[in-house]
């Protein structure tokens, strides 16, 4: 089992956001859910980090796709040729890969954007663009940092972007997407959700690396889902992230889909997320808070010790200092 850490890196920038007359809120709910994390004290580092480049978003897309979308000769995942969205694109993505690279190191990371699982090798829908996911993944599997990664998808639909580029660039046995979103669609299969996600995380060994999509719209209350009550969203973070400190598998997540309205019903369970990444990461110092109990049948299988690099070298302040990043 890997040492606690003293806060979860954040790797968040304003560059992230774009504004959208969409349905979803997904290009400006970061700000939104970074801001409340704050307001509830919970103990994360916001750190600065690198958009990704032309040649990064080329390893899991076509390179004319990727430079029509940022010219905005073509439409986006939001169905609109927005400049101010293509701009926004490769930090979305560059915070994924940072994110991850932390994880490498710390045990676990965040980046808190949305809109990657729909996007195709050539093709945008469903909000998504770029697929982060698989842009962080070839990045790292190419570089030999890593060698096999479990893509855990817990937003309420189906990652079938993934998938393509998955079947596109042959990365099947050594990338695996795991997305609940095939096989679960009803509140009545909530049961049956929560056991498969058990069995699944009982597998993090076999792995280098997690990306776990920690999706807001599994909600029953979403309109585009849900499976998923509140007290049942909480059990699933705390599942998956006792899992990966327990076999010291590292871990980055983000946001993915949610779509209740007010944004404030979304942002609410993005908060519920990040507490229990700091329940089981930063014990230390939450436990003195509230009471802590571990989900049962997590067992360790590594037990690495963690340094504290990366986040000094990405350019971090701790927060609570009121500071934008």
């Amino acid at each position: 089992m890997r040492e606690s850490l003293s806060s979860i890196p954040v790797f968040y920038s304003e560059s992230m956001l774009a504004e959208t007359d969409s349905f979803s809120p997904s290009a400006g709910k970061p700000r939104e859910v970074v801001g409340a994390w704050r307001s509830a004290e919970l103990p994360i580092t916001v750190n600065t980090f690198v958009p990704a480049s032309f040649s990064d978003l080329c390893l899991a897309h076509d390179p004319a796709y990727v430079r029509s979308i940022l010219s905005g000769e073509l439409a986006n995942g939001f169905g609109d040729t927005s400049l101010e969205v293509a701009r926004s694109l490769p930090y979305t993505s560059g915070a994924m890969m940072a994110a991850a690279l932390a994880a490498l190191e710390l045990g676990c990371a965040c980046a808190p954007v949305s809109g990657f699982h729909h996007a195709g090798y050539d093709s945008a829908g469903g909000y998504c663009t770029f697929n982060g996911l698989m842009v962080t993944a070839e990045s790292l599997l190419r570089s030999g940092r890593v060698r096999r990664v479990l893509i855990l998808d817990c937003d309420m639909h189906y990652g079938d972007g993934t998938e393509a580029i998955l079947e596109r660039l042959g990365r099947d046995g050594v990338v695996e997407n795991a997305a609940f979103g095939r096989w679960f669609h009803q509140p009545r299969q909530a049961s049956a959700y929560l056991t498969r996600l058990r069995e699944t995380v009982a597998r993090f060994g076999e792995f280098d690396l997690v990306l776990y999509q920690a999706g807001a719209d599994v909600h029953v209350d979403d309109p585009l889902g849900g499976v998923l009550s509140t007290d049942e969203m909480i059990v699933r973070d705390r599942v998956v992230f006792e899992a990966a400190r327990a076999s010291a598998t590292p871990i980055a997540w983000n946001l993915a889909g949610g779509y209740q309205e007010p944004l404030a019903k979304v942002v609410a369970l993005h908060v519920n997320t990040m507490r229990e990444c700091a329940r089981v990461f930063v014990r230390a110092r939450v436990e003195a808070d509230e009471g802590f109990v571990p989900c049962a049948g997590v067992a360790a299988s590594k037990g690495v010790g963690a340094s504290s690099g990366v986040a000094a070298s990405a350019g971090s302040h701790q927060d609570g200092s009121g500071e934008d990043s």
